[in-house]
């Protein structure tokens, strides 16, 4: 028989966590050592511990709680304290910067402190992303939480499938769904739960306002393909707000195309001609940010453009970025007070609770800066 030492570390760490949860030593709902302590017991790296936390947490022997630590599983059904535990399904996570803050916030409301957030581990990290989710919404399903907190799965052709029969499930189970930033079904359609995020019609207006206020009327909107349907709020707004000024709406003038792509890009530049540019977030203004420069245009000289969503990057690119401010903390906070309302109360009528943005300006939409 294979000794535990020919074993891999992380295997070494997970047995001995392993042994110690099915024996006692850590009881239900006990919060484990840190992984900074873990590291120093076993004289193992960081990545090593993580790894073991992670398969204890797809065997459902721990949860982990964001802002708090991992604690051992408090069992089928049941909460692991005198509170609720809410799941946390958000496949874009670490794709969309604005989720981890509005998270954040979700646990520094002091409606959090009886509950638990739990950060759902799709096995070994393997799989599509779609399959990756599908995993994630069984855990949930599996340890019966009192809740999940969603944000519908996007930049994927099979996302509204996906979307659909994730909600369905969970819908079958009882399990209550509040769904962070953008809805499951496209517009004008409506679902049965409530929806948490910003005004993205509103966003998209006021940033083609600014640059019409700027002296722009050739102004475009770019986006990738097979985003959510924010992205089509947002463009609506931009939309209205180029009729409502009497600006040039043209065909093409609004796109789906990689911003990396130097070649879709200039042939956009051609046939558009745009003297400014709407991105539907910072990722694409970014991307296309850096396209630009390659290809020899000045911003803002030579074309102005703006974001939406103000990640942490966006003052630290080439040209700082104008965009507009989520409130992502507030969003967090006015998530989980949706979703304790919504448990306590399941047959409320369901709802949109948008919040309203910032506009930060900075040097790349050629304004004045405060």
């Amino acid at each position: 028989m294979m000794k535990a030492r020919a074993l891999p570390k992380h295997q070494q760490v997970y047995r001995a966590l392993e042994r110690e949860i099915r024996t006692g030593r850590w009881r239900r709902g006990e919060r484990l050592p840190s992984e900074a302590e873990l590291v120093t017991r076993f004289g193992v790296s960081r990545i090593t511990v993580g790894r073991a936390v992670r398969d204890l947490q797809v065997e459902g022997l721990v949860e982990r709680r964001v802002g708090s630590g991992t604690y051992v599983a408090a069992g089928r059904g049941k909460a692991p304290a005198a509170g609720h535990s809410f799941g946390l399904l958000i496949p874009n996570l670490g794709e969309t910067e604005v989720f981890e803050p509005i998270c954040q916030g979700m646990m520094a409301s002091p409606r959090a402190r009886e509950h638990a957030l739990l950060w759902g581990s799709a096995a070994d990290g393997t799989g599509t992303r779609e399959e990756r989710a599908w995993q994630l919404c069984r855990q949930y399903l599996e340890r019966g939480v009192s809740g999940v907190f969603f944000a519908p799965l996007e930049l994927s052709p099979a996302r509204d499938e996906l979307n659909q029969r994730i909600v369905a499930a969970l819908d079958a189970a009882g399990i209550p769904v509040v769904l962070l930033d953008r809805p499951v079904l496209p517009f004008p359609r409506r679902g049965p739960h409530d929806l948490v995020g910003i005004d993205n019609r509103r966003a998209g207006y006021l940033m083609a306002e600014h640059l019409l206020r700027l002296g722009s009327r050739r102004i475009g909107f770019l986006a990738l393909p097979d985003t959510a349907a924010t992205v089509e709020a947002r463009e609506a707004g931009y939309r209205e707000a180029l009729y409502r000024w009497d600006a040039v709406v043209g065909w093409g003038m609004a796109r789906r195309l990689d911003p990396a792509d130097s070649q879709q890009v200039r042939v956009y530049l051609e046939e558009a001609q745009p003297e400014a540019i709407v991105c539907a977030n910072d990722w694409t203004a970014a991307r296309l940010l850096h396209t630009l420069l390659a290809l020899g245009r000045r911003v803002p000289a030579d074309i102005r453009i703006v974001g939406i969503d103000d990640v942490d990057y966006a003052k630290l690119l080439p040209v700082p970025l104008t965009t507009l401010r989520q409130p992502t903390h507030e969003i967090g906070a006015a998530a989980l007070a949706a979703m304790l309302e919504r448990v306590g109360q399941p047959d409320l009528p369901p709802r949109d609770i948008l919040l309203h943005g910032e506009l930060v300006v900075r040097q790349s939409c050629g304004g004045r800066r405060d």
